[in-house]
């Protein structure tokens, strides 16, 4: 969602014969370089995260064990709750940059804390640090199918934990044929629309900014994988409704961005007519609008009624093995898989 501060507000080409000046273009390796902190600062609070999920896995109160009891030891699935804490920090990380790009790119607020080309800074080192933390929770992820499978060979654990993380379709079990699809999507989007930005000057400015709308998407993705996946926030209680409401603000700027443009080009405008936007890319803006406004009422509605798509805890506790699953040869595989990633 990042705007691009020193292009034209109204949109318009910039003439042919004014050049920008090598300064004005960001490179990557000096954002990587500027988001050591950022990244530092996320290692800190995954580490955090870890350590809580551990605790709370050992003291038998955590809801990953409440929906698979086998899971009772944190000695032993030490990476599913790594790759646990690297989806929280990465889908907090996420939410972040969000917000700064919506920031960027809505209304120019009159105050800022800090400058707008500190905030532009923040925005891109914080892509980099998401990027990086969903891939290190998709690994986490694949490591741990890897060690669960002790009774193949070793070439075959290697490629049951590449596959059933990054082929799309290949994990085959409970909700995760839906939920891991969605969080491979997040993470194959999310990697090309977050460097398209250190080539921009190569695609233009106005295909680059097209092509970065659709970072929303990656989000999307993100928050349904773990409403769907998250065993942390797999029942209807306070931490799946505290996930729903952070999604709040994240709409409403949204939704002021779509009512509110920086760039005049953006603006709804009267359909048709002299000035006015073409007939029917002015009912696909004001639809859009309609949507997004439709989606903060629903964040409303979700919140206020606590009806948010969470499971009922069990009277009983669930079987304390995964279900076996079956290779797409036909013969069962040794184990099975957890139902749940968060």
């Amino acid at each position: 969602m990042l705007s691009d501060a020193r292009s034209d507000e109204d949109g318009a080409a910039a003439p042919p014969g004014r050049q920008r000046p090598p300064g004005d273009r960001v490179a990557l390796r000096g954002d990587l370089r500027s988001a050591l902190p950022d990244a530092t600062a996320a290692a800190v609070v995954t580490a955090l995260v870890f350590a809580f999920l551990y605790a709370r896995m050992e003291s038998g109160a955590s809801d990953t064990v409440a929906v698979m009891p086998f899971m009772d030891d944190p000695r032993t699935y030490w990476m599913y709750l790594l790759s646990q804490a690297f989806g929280w920090s990465g889908l907090l990380w996420a939410w972040g940059t969000v917000v700064l790009g919506l920031l960027l790119s809505g209304p120019r607020p009159t105050r800022l804390p800090v400058s707008r080309n500190v905030l532009e800074r923040w925005h891109r080192t914080t892509s980099l640090t998401t990027m990086a933390l969903m891939f290190a929770h998709a690994l986490m992820f694949a490591a741990e199918l890897v060690r669960y499978e002790t009774k193949l060979a070793w070439a075959e654990r290697l490629w049951v934990g590449f596959a059933d993380t990054f082929v799309p379709g290949w994990y085959d079990s409970g909700t995760g044929k839906i939920a891991i699809p969605l969080g491979q999507g997040a993470l194959y989007l999310a990697i090309p629309l977050g460097l398209l930005f250190y080539v921009r000057h190569r695609i233009g400015a106005n295909a680059w900014r097209r092509l970065h709308r659709f970072v929303i998407v990656v989000y999307v993705l993100s928050v349904w994988h773990s409403l769907l996946y998250g065993t942390n926030v797999w029942y209807g209680e306070w931490p799946r409704t505290l996930l729903w409401l952070l999604q709040l603000p994240v709409a409403l700027l949204l939704l002021l961005r779509l009512l509110r443009p920086a760039r005049r080009v953006e603006r709804l405008g009267s359909p048709g007519g002299r000035g006015g936007t073409a007939r029917p890319g002015w009912w696909m803006r004001m639809a859009g609008r309609v949507v997004v406004g439709a989606v903060v009422v629903g964040l409303v509605l979700v919140v206020v009624s606590g009806r948010d798509g969470g499971r009922d805890r069990p009277t009983h506790p669930p079987a304390t093995a995964p279900t076996p699953r079956r290779r797409t040869d036909g013969r069962n595989r040794t184990g099975g898989r957890c139902p749940g990633m968060g």
